[in-house]
């Protein structure tokens, strides 16, 4: 951390304690232009700010803390395609995926431009193969359900836009997706399916990730015992860089989409990872899909700070993490279609940004990833909103609403908007005791009633959010959402000077899960070497399953 970065955070420290007795409701009846400049756009999606404990002065500090950072710097070179994965020697070059120009996208010296296009065009040209029904299964059936199975960012992207844009989907096919390795997830999936009819994207790089190999396994085994062992390749497609093993598979060269090493797997829905919304929306919406985080890339680079809203949206975080101490961020998506959204955030945020070792492999001195977690309003009003408003932990929200239904009733589309606007406004302005006793005295009730219940309807407000409001949730809107946030994580990242793109705390759980896994198959195993919780567990288990 240098000298101008500890200043500059010693600033907001100081001035957090300046506005900390001032609420939101009086900044906004001081300043009626507040909405206006606490505001910033991309065309027709408008990200407001206002309601966060923020003035004029903390925006300027906030900006200062960045530049300390050397935040521009940083993003100029890491959309060059320097190397910013530092532990693994490579760029991060997603952003390559969804450039619909003609100019030349350089990584590591070679214009990758015509690589990235004819893979592109690959998986067109079989996207259309399964939605017109040319695309037929061992026995001569047309494919009528697309099972992918992957994990983590193989799974989660793919999984969480598929349905966001199901109205979009007009293939007729069946897009399902398996994750867990437990069973349950397998079964539930091919629950229905007709294996003559079924076709299976294995989406794995390396071709070797134990839980999807797993059940990609037991998806084989399923349509050998139903179609013999022959008809396996017709029913299999496969999204990785290992091509000896996914021939030793049965996957056909032919139907094997590759992606490059630049491309980090939760950042890998751009790539052929998206395949199976390909085959969903059809290859000209997943281009609108591309194009729309395209726009976000060019407005990243150029829009100043004050009108940059990743940036924005990346020293709101930091506000709230580093100076206010506040661990947590809500991501409440007013949309039942972006329910796997704050599920998708988790891992970019969270896989990204829960670091605790700087880029020189030093301790981080100051608090990194928030713990993400969210749910669609409505529903999250009758769950965990009574924390929000009166708990004892103050949660920053982020909420997003489309000004539009698509494929919904307008009536119901307008109390959803109502909904997250009137939330929006509760948790800003909360409600005094004041305000509280008139309401109970309005309803007749006794004045010491009054005064016993008054302190239960007391809301303290200062409650901060953010709104994303934007026209109608199409392909291209979809994709500017989800760079905003990729492009949010990293600015987080080049604040705490930390590597957004590895995520070595995953390694340790599969070494030790291999370990495992034939201890607990085999019940003679030995455990002597293990430690006594492990051991005690396993043998536990050995007597359920043996009935003891």
């Amino acid at each position: 951390m240098t000298l101008a970065f500890r200043e500059a955070l010693a600033a907001l420290e100081a001035h957090r304690h300046e506005i900390a007795h001032r609420s939101m409701r009086d900044l906004f009846a001081d300043d009626p232009q507040r909405f206006p400049r606490l505001t910033a756009r991309l065309d027709d999606l408008l990200f407001d700010y206002s309601k966060q404990p923020v003035t004029d002065v903390t925006m300027a500090h906030l900006i200062a803390l960045a530049r300390a950072a050397r935040l521009e710097d940083k993003r100029d070179r890491f959309l060059a395609g320097e190397t910013v994965n530092t532990t693994e020697g490579r760029p991060a070059m997603h952003m390559a995926l969804r450039d619909l120009s003609r100019r030349p996208i350089m990584i590591g010296g070679a214009d990758m431009r015509a690589a990235i296009e004819a893979e592109r065009a690959r998986c067109a040209g079989f996207a259309d193969e399964l939605r017109s029904g040319r695309a037929r299964g061992a026995s001569g059936k047309p494919i009528r359900a697309v099972v992918n199975i992957g994990i983590g960012g193989s799974d989660l992207g793919p999984a969480m836009a598929v349905r966001a844009l199901s109205p979009f989907a007009t293939s007729g096919l069946v897009s399902r997706f398996v994750s867990n390795v437990d069973g349950a997830d397998l079964a539930d999936a091919l629950n229905g399916l007709d294996p003559g009819e079924t076709l299976f994207i294995v989406s794995s790089k390396t071709f070797t990730t134990l839980e999807t190999m797993t059940n990609a396994r037991s998806a084989r085994a399923w349509i050998v015992a139903a179609l013999g062992e022959a008809a396996a390749p017709a029913h299999f497609a496969a999204v990785s860089t290992n091509l000896p093993a996914s021939a030793a598979f049965g996957v056909r060269p032919d139907r094997v989409f590759g992606f490059w090493d630049w491309v980090g797997g939760r950042y890998s829905m751009w790539s052929s990872i998206g395949l199976p919304l390909m085959i969903a929306i059809g290859p000209a919406a997943f281009e609108a899909f591309l194009a729309g985080g395209h726009e976000v890339d060019r407005h990243f680079a150029t829009a100043p700070a004050i009108d940059n809203i990743p940036m924005l949206m990346a020293l709101i975080g930091v506000w709230h993490r580093n100076v206010w101490g506040r661990a947590t961020q809500a991501v409440i998506p007013y949309d039942q279609r972006l329910a796997r959204f704050p599920a998708y955030l988790q891992q970019l945020d969270m896989e990204s940004n829960g670091k605790s070792v700087t880029h020189a492999g030093a301790a981080a001195t100051i608090a990194t990833a928030p713990i993400v977690w969210g749910e669609p309003g409505t529903n999250g009003q009758h769950a965990f909103f009574q924390l929000l408003h009166q708990g004892t932990e103050i949660v920053p929200v982020d909420f997003l609403v489309a000004a539009e239904p698509i494929a919904a009733d307008k009536a119901h589309h307008d109390l959803l908007v109502a909904n997250c606007l009137a939330q929006g406004e509760a948790l800003m302005r909360g409600r005094t005791r004041d305000e509280a006793a008139e309401g109970l005295s309005a309803q007749g009730l006794p004045e010491a009633e009054v005064e016993r219940l008054a302190p239960h309807k007391t809301f303290a407000g200062n409650r901060p959010s953010s709104t994303l409001f934007y026209r109608r949730l199409d392909p291209r809107m979809l994709g500017r959402l989800v760079a905003l946030y990729e492009h949010k994580v990293f600015a987080q990242a080049a604040i705490w000077d930390i590597n957004a793109f590895d995520q070595w705390g995953v390694e340790l759980g599969k070494e030790l899960a291999t370990r495992l896994a034939p201890i607990v198959a085999d019940p003679a195993a030995k455990t002597d070497a293990l430690d006594a919780s492990t051991a005690g567990l396993i043998a536990w288990r050995r007597r359920l399953v043996g009935g003891a």
